[in-house]
């Protein structure tokens, strides 16, 4: 149990970082920046280290949907904060939905 809790704390983190990566990527302009460029390869490096350590304790298929779901998530919203992007109620339950499938993943994910 306790190394189940661990490892979705993991891939919380690495799912976190594959945000910040993503919104590096727009801040490195084609990594034509140093400072953007060099933190947005080192969050890569680390949202696949910790991918890689939560895949020890849960399945493959879980792992990847909900990491690239929390990174798709966090970019939305980092997308909508930071750079003015569209905040329609149709995108908002598109992501709620999102949600509901990393949730749904998490519950049904055997311990």
């Amino acid at each position: 149990m306790i190394m189940t809790i661990s490892a979705w704390a993991t891939l919380l983190v690495a799912g976190l970082m594959e945000t910040g990566w993503a919104v590096g990527l727009k801040y490195s302009d084609g990594f034509t920046r140093l400072i953007p460029s060099v933190l947005t390869v080192g969050l890569m490096a680390g949202s696949f280290y910790f991918l890689s350590l939560s895949l020890r304790d849960l399945p493959l298929g879980t792992s990847y949907a909900v990491w690239t779901g929390i990174g798709a998530i966090g970019t939305v919203l980092l997308g909508m904060v930071l750079f003015g992007e569209s905040r329609e109620t149709a995108r908002l339950l598109c992501l709620f939905l999102i949600v509901a499938g990393i949730l749904g993943l998490r519950f049904v994910t055997g311990e």
